[in-house]
């Protein structure tokens, strides 16, 4: 499959990892699409320096919830597979400081979660759990034997899709309470905007990292720089923000969207004015503790004018990787049915209606998709002559094969917000100024007991 489907969209379309995410209270996480890369080696299990088994014992009590050393190994096999991090003892011991001060906040929530009977059914997980599977192509028990052959037991994924389903109830819960954002509310931000007509913006992401005790600061700063270092080496920006961004930004992969310097930090401001697209900061602090900001793109408000590419698509995986030199029979049978979609389909809704019978591994519809972003450039292409109501031809990969068709093409300034986007906006700084005040309020009222490393 053409990968530019996945990653060509633009605002006021999420890429397509963060239709899945609830910050914007559409409903599911970003943490469950990430990909798993296969390369990965699971550390061997620390030796025991107690009587006890390592992973039973006790590295913190929240409010009388025990977390234990298995948890924490769990955690943090799990993030560094899920970032392509090397599982060897040294980054996993370099982890293992804000994995536990993120299970100590995520034990906090669940807590909350409980206190006000929100209940997360058995549904809503299997679902959670086979859109992981779906985006790694996989099915549910080999993504469990993924899991289980690197160290990382299937209850440390369910947890934490619980806890993140729990906690986004409850922040929709507290905004339900305070109010809706009102007409005024977006005439008032609206009138603000048009004053900024032609200023800069940058769209910019985000991992934020707590420092809830100034003692531990230089541990925190480590561990920043410990992560900063492997997106550098390549881990995924969205992916690492999903798993450790203590922001709720996280589930959108730490994406902060199109923003002007007075909506940021001043420390992050005077970055983000000098740093080159792609580029990765070094830890910045702000209150509360660390970020760490990457720009992905500048632009002037108001002015970006865009084609906007509307298409549909049906994809056939192959069961193993395709050899063009042998292909098996089941490629060269999904070949002839796509040859023969190629040739059948005349309309977007007559090829909605081939990929809902072919139960895809992707949507019919990938979302409004910008043409000057796909890559690479052939397929670019392709979209820009492809003539509307005409199928293409089959599109081949190594893992499968697609065909898609074009419905419409045309320009826009993708730098204008409607009146939705702007309560989007609105409500997204008010869900992040909400989660960040619960989250302290949580932790000042609570009881944690923190243990030695031994569990003493």
């Amino acid at each position: 499959m053409p990968p530019a489907l996945a990653t060509a969209r633009t605002r006021p379309v999420r890429p397509l990892f963060a239709r899945l995410a609830p910050p914007r209270l559409a409903g599911r996480l970003l943490v469950l699409g990430l990909l798993l890369p296969f390369g990965a080696q699971a550390a061997p299990p620390a030796p025991s320096t107690s009587g006890l088994p390592p992973a039973s014992r006790i590295v913190a009590v929240v409010n009388g919830d025990v977390i234990s050393n298995g948890d924490v190994d769990n955690r943090t096999r799990l993030f560094a597979l899920s970032t392509g991090m090397p599982m060897s003892p040294e980054v996993l011991d370099r982890l293992r400081p804000q994995i536990l001060s993120q299970l100590v906040d995520e034990r906090l929530r669940m807590q909350e979660v409980q206190r006000r009977k929100i209940v997360i059914t058995d549904q809503q997980i299997a679902t959670a759990i086979g859109d992981v599977a779906q985006r790694n192509h996989m099915t549910y028990e080999a993504l469990r034997a993924k899991l289980s052959g690197d160290g990382v037991s299937a209850r440390t994924l369910i947890d934490q899709i619980r806890t993140q389903l729990g906690w986004t109830q409850v922040i929709r819960d507290q905004l339900a309470e305070r109010g809706a954002i009102s007409d005024t509310d977006v005439e008032a931000q609206q009138r603000v905007m048009e004053q900024q007509v032609g200023k800069q913006q940058y769209r910019v992401g985000e991992i934020f990292i707590p420092v809830d005790d100034p003692a531990n600061t230089a541990d925190v700063q480590r561990f920043a720089e410990t992560v900063i270092s492997e997106l550098r080496a390549g881990a995924p920006f969205p992916v690492v923000a999903a798993q450790f961004s203590q922001s709720q930004t996280a589930l959108e992969g730490g994406e902060l969207g199109w923003v002007q310097i007075n909506q940021l930090d001043p420390a992050v401001a005077r970055l983000v004015t000098e740093m080159p697209p792609g580029a990765i900061s070094n830890p910045v602090k702000v209150p509360g503790g660390f970020s760490i900001v990457t720009l992905q793109g500048k632009r002037e408000f108001g002015r970006d004018l865009g084609t906007i590419v509307s298409l549909r698509q049906v994809a056939f995986p192959f069961t193993s990787a395709l050899n063009p030199q042998a292909p098996t029979e089941q490629q060269k049978q999904t070949l002839e049915k796509a040859k023969s979609i190629s040739a059948s389909v005349h309309s977007c809704d007559q090829m909605e209606q081939v990929a809902k019978a072919a139960s895809p591994t992707r949507p019919a519809d990938p979302g409004p998709v910008r043409l000057e972003t796909v890559n690479p450039p052939a397929f670019r292409q392709l979209l820009a002559t492809l003539p509307p109501d005409r199928a293409s031809q089959p599109l081949v990969s190594a893992d499968g094969i697609a065909v898609l068709i074009v419905c419409s093409r045309e320009q826009r300034n993708l730098a204008s917000m409607s009146k939705e986007d702007v309560q989007r906006e609105l409500l997204g700084e008010r869900v992040e100024l909400l989660a960040r005040q619960l989250q302290r309020d949580l932790r000042r009222q609570s009881t944690i007991d923190m243990r030695s490393a031994n569990g003493a």
